[in-house]
């Protein structure tokens, strides 16, 4: 039978007064019409309300006792997630030379207060990224008569010509990616350019030089991102090798016959957060004296190899040419003794005087009260959700200073003396010992917070642009910084909101079954789908399948697929990015045992097209009738709720049938009759292309249904539905053509780069 807890007294208000009033026959007998509005009548209405909330008050006592018995079992509840992203700081005075030195913790109020990470350097310079991209077909078709002259011009046997193209136009991220690697259609030379340009207008040479002093023997913040990737089912799902990389800045080395030369710059050990260009974050560049920052000539009017070979690309905008400092060159590096250059990963954003920044709010030097000197006190802090790393809690016993108390996972384990605490990070609350597990503050001691970040919550998920102020101090004397511009380019992101009551009672008796370890497929289950900071949609465990090798039955291996939460049965199909599985992998890998091979992955779709005609009821408007085809259709075969036949999503593995899809259909109300349904395939399972169509769908024999039988790691995606009305035969897709287009192919030889001439007069 169910659990459930004991209701003390069911009465409610009107069964209380019904009950009284039989009651008067019996006991006032000459009280003959108690009706409403007399005196009497309100004394028992009265009695009646006064019975009704106390009876409330005592039905609580198992709800009051069932929270007090999960305080004692010490499993706090999660407290909220801050979200973080990037921001680059630009000074607002344009006539400005100096270098602004910026404390950390610098706030960003609106519209969630945001806090920076660490300090940063602000200088006088603003980026913009470029890239060498070779000419598409249709270029190369319009400059075909250009291409032979350029040659004999400078002189190579073999030319690549490129544009300059501008990167991340505006600071804005590029959610398809910068791909280095892609020497056909991105970039020629496998190198992302950034030019320095001042923020002045129309600079001249001396406010130039002026700027370059200013940013010689500096640290300039450079942030990156790379391009969010779906890895293949195959990629092990893990900590990430960083990978290797050069930063050079130019000079010109001899200015009379506009010479070329660059610096490598060394990144400050220590700042580099983005593990080797493995994830979003920041590092710190030191740049060279001032003889050593310069820029090479754009004019090819007085320097014709402006942009060719290993010169930065030419810029061929007058504008930007009078602003120009010097270019920074982000180059391969070389990997392992071999000394061979890897390729850059995808970038999606990329930007100087970068700093990080979480939504979390510093407090300082805030007194939260008075010891009283009793055992196991509790004290508020000034804020829920807090950072357990950035706290300091300092107490003043009386006549001394204020002396720095240790924070500890469990007070049993402190010893009688150990000034010590433990921090309920959720509640916001701290507790102190007893004299047996942890010292008691004295009397009258003062308990004040040294230090202390709180914050985090769904709120702070913020889209790009959303930042635009910011209230930052110099380091140097602590005055206001003045006013900066914020930029930001990304959106915000991993924010969550702390746990609440409810979920943490579901969450607290499954903790229990598991022990926050990873045994049964039903501990990886529930434990993945609790990982910290992550939304998902959908949790398998694939026990015994190796994913590299798409084989089953392998012994101590383990496989847990999972897909992110998506809202709405419409395509593309969820597919989870590798933060995403290095998030849940990280949370496993540490509760599994020793001996267990983990694997963290997404799902293999294959692909599925469907072609289906129906006949319309009279009363039924045609467009709605095919659309509401259409939403039923996706949702059947949708893999996350409510899809599939059960509600549950598409079961992995399961077999998809005509006939079924056909019953999905005929249950659409307006719809009189299914007239056919065809299923289609491509050869290779992947969206269909020109070397791969689409297929027919044949039944194994007659009057047997057409199926597509999956693998059990895989599911379907629907690419392409089509429904039609009175036409009796099932659209053929075969017929149709296919998705998407020929990707173009570029100019790459090998040759020198070489920049496409503009006219010039």
């Amino acid at each position: 039978m169910p659990i459930r807890p004991p209701v003390l007294d069911d009465r409610s208000y009107d069964d209380l007064v019904e009950e009284l009033l039989a009651r008067i026959p019996a006991h006032t007998p000459d009280w003959t019409h108690p009706r409403p509005g007399d005196p009497g009548r309100t004394v028992v209405e009265l009695f009646a309300w006064l019975a009704d909330t106390l009876l409330y008050r005592v039905n609580l006592i198992p709800e009051r006792q069932r929270l007090a018995f999960l305080r004692l079992l010490g499993v706090p509840m999660r407290p909220a997630v801050a979200a973080r992203g990037l921001v680059t700081l630009t000074p607002a005075d344009k006539e400005g030379t100096a270098a602004l030195a910026i404390r950390a913790l610098a706030g960003l109020p609106k519209p969630v207060h945001f806090e920076t990470r660490s300090e940063i350097t602000v200088l006088p310079v603003t980026a913009e990224a470029f890239a060498k991209r070779p000419l598409t077909p249709e270029e190369q078709t319009r400059f075909s008569s250009v291409l032979p002259g350029l040659q004999k011009i400078y002189g190579v046997a073999q030319a690549t010509p490129y544009i300059t193209t501008p990167v991340f136009v505006g600071g804005a991220a590029d959610p398809a990616g910068f791909d280095p690697a892609d020497h056909r259609t991105v970039t020629i030379d496998g190198c992302l350019w950034l030019a320095l340009f001042t923020l002045k207008e129309d600079p001249g040479d001396a406010f130039i030089g002026q700027v370059r002093a200013a940013l010689a023997g500096k640290l300039l913040n450079m942030g990156l991102a790379p391009a969010l990737s779906v890895p293949a089912l195959a990629e092990t799902i893990g900590p990430r090798p960083a990978i290797p990389f050069r930063w050079e800045i130019s000079y010109v080395a001899d200015a009379a016959r506009n010479l070329v030369d660059y610096v490598t710059l060394d990144v400050v050990a220590g700042t580099d957060t983005t593990a080797g260009l493995t994830q979003r974050g920041t590092m710190r560049l030191v740049l060279p004296a001032a003889e050593f920052i310069g820029a090479p000539s754009n004019d090819v009017r007085q320097a014709l190899t402006a942009g060719v070979a290993d010169r930065p690309p030419r810029l061929d905008d007058p504008r930007k040419q009078a602003r120009l400092v010097a270019w920074l060159r982000l180059r391969p590096g070389a990997a392992g003794s071999s000394g061979a250059a890897v390729n850059l990963p995808a970038l999606s954003w990329a930007g100087a005087n970068a700093v990080e920044i979480d939504q979390r709010k510093t407090i300082t030097g805030r007194v939260v009260g008075e010891s009283d000197g009793s055992a196991d006190q509790e004290m508020q802090l000034p804020g829920r959700s807090v950072e357990a790393e950035s706290l300091r809690i300092e107490v003043a016993e009386q006549g001394q200073a204020y002396r720095t108390w240790q924070r500890v996972e469990d007070l049993a384990v402190a010893g009688r003396d150990a000034p010590a605490y433990v921090l309920d990070s959720e509640a916001g609350t701290i507790r102190f010992g007893d004299n047996v597990r942890g010292r008691i503050p004295p009397l009258g001691a003062r308990i004040r917070v040294g230090t202390m970040r709180s914050g985090g919550g769904l709120a702070g998920n913020l889209p790009p642009g959303s930042l635009t102020a910011i209230e930052a101090t110099m380091i140097d004397g602590g005055s206001a910084a003045g006013k900066l511009k914020v930029q930001q380019g990304l959106a915000t992101e991993g924010g969550d909101d702390a746990e609440t009551l409810a979920q943490a009672e579901q969450r607290i008796p499954a903790l229990f079954r598991h022990r926050n370890r990873a045994v049964t497929a039903e501990d990886y289950r529930q434990l993945a789908a609790v990982t910290p900071g992550v939304r998902l949609g959908r949790v398998e465990v694939l026990p015994r399948f190796k994913p590299q090798q798409r084989r089953l039955n392998v012994p101590g291996v383990v496989s847990v697929l999972v897909l992110p939460a998506q809202t709405g049965a419409t395509p593309p199909n969820p597919r989870p990015d590798r933060s995403l599985l290095e998030a849940v992998f990280a949370y496993l890998d540490a509760r599994r045992p020793l001996t267990t091979e983990l694997y963290v992955i997404g799902c293999e779709y294959v692909a599925l097209g469907a072609g289906i005609s129906i006949t319309v009821r009279e009363d039924y408007g045609r467009q709605e009738v095919i659309q509401a085809v259409q939403d039923a259709v996706r949702a059947f075969l949708w893999p996350l709720l409510p899809g599939g036949a059960e509600g549950a999503g598409w079961p992995l593995g399961g077999t998809v049938r005509d006939r079924e899809v056909e019953v999905v259909v005929a249950r659409v109300p307006g719809v009189q009759m299914v007239n056919g349904v065809s299923l289609f395939h491509t050869a290779d399972g992947k969206a269909p292309a020109p070397d791969s169509p689409w297929l027919l769908l044949q039944p194994a024999q007659s009057n047997a249904p057409a199926e597509l039988t999956l693998s059990a790691w895989q599911l379907p995606e629907l690419l392409t539905l089509m429904v039609e009305a009175e036409t009796g035969v099932a659209p053929d897709l075969a017929r149709l053509g296919t998705v998407g287009g020929t990707a173009g192919t570029g100019g790459v030889g090998g040759g020198v780069a070489v920049p496409v001439v503009p006219e010039v007069c």
